[in-house]
């Protein structure tokens, strides 16, 4: 190609450059989501959640308690319904906390004071601030709505839209009979509203309220990546709070499996000592 033509060819790409830029773009305009049921929002909801048997999850966090801040490195692993375990290690790169939860008990080792503590489930609710059972805890963390409390079968929920999202909202929902496993189980009863994406029908906001403790979980979820053709939130962020405290945890999940061995290891050291709650 002489001189000429490669001139003559810029001068016409720049041309066109000119023109393009000169010409009005087409702003595109989302249409506003039309109404649904809450039957139909619930269907679809458990349709597109995470369904997993064992997850590990590796993640950096920061947490504000208070006005307080800290940023540490983590490790989630839960076996479904089962066991939910968690690694905390500081900037320095040391383990300094491990707990582990069942569905009526929690555990904790603290490496930063050489003590342990055994006890049930209202031991990890007071350490939070909150007012939670294994399921909403399990749920909370992976993105998931309550499998154990009541449905729209049940007549309890309001669906209705909220800017971008579906909206579904109930002030009185209670645990199933056949999950319930004591006296406050029985008497609990929650306030929910959930935030669903129309487009792919995940949960990106949550919020329950405990009327008696007048306590407040919120969880809102983002950055949604594939895993195992399922969409995971790449960021989470938590906001616990009651009368008097106040708690934020924003989380970054930097690596997501649900194959390969999983394993809860929680050796207590014969040099710690039991700690009081």
């Amino acid at each position: 190609m002489n001189k000429k033509n490669s001139f003559l060819m810029v001068k016409g790409l720049l041309f066109i450059l000119i023109i393009w830029s000169c010409h009005p773009q087409k702003q595109i305009i989302k249409e506003p989501i039309k109404e649904k049921g809450a039957e139909y929002l619930f269907e679809q909801l458990k349709k597109n959640e995470f369904i997993f048997e064992n997850i590990n999850v590796k993640f950096s966090s920061n947490v504000t308690y208070n006005k307080n801040s800290n940023s540490f490195n983590g490790n989630l692993r839960i076996k479904k319904d089962s066991i939910i375990w968690i690694s905390v290690t500081p900037a320095l790169g040391i383990e300094a906390m491990r707990l582990m939860i069942n569905i009526d008990s929690a555990k904790l080792i603290n490496r930063l004071n050489s003590t342990y503590y055994i006890g049930d489930f209202k031991y990890f609710n007071n350490l939070i601030k909150a007012n939670l059972d294994y399921d909403m805890l399990q749920s909370l963390l992976i993105g998931n709505d309550f499998s154990t409390y009541e449905t729209p079968e049940n007549n309890v929920f309001k669906a209705s839209v909220e800017g971008k999202y579906y909206l579904l909202s109930t002030v009185g929902r209670g645990k199933l009979k056949k999950h319930l496993k004591s006296k406050d189980d029985s008497s609990k009863v929650i306030i929910q509203d959930i935030w669903i994406d129309p487009d792919n029908y995940k949960i990106t906001k949550i919020r329950v309220k405990d009327p008696k403790a007048n306590q407040k979980v919120e969880a809102t979820y983002s950055d949604f990546q594939s895993v195992d053709s399922m969409l995971y939130p790449s960021k989470i962020s938590y906001l616990i709070s009651d009368e008097k405290t106040k708690m934020e945890i924003n989380i970054e999940n930097t690596r997501i499996t649900t194959t390969g061995l999983i394993e809860f290891p929680f050796n207590i050291s014969s040099k710690y000592s039991k700690a009081t709650q």
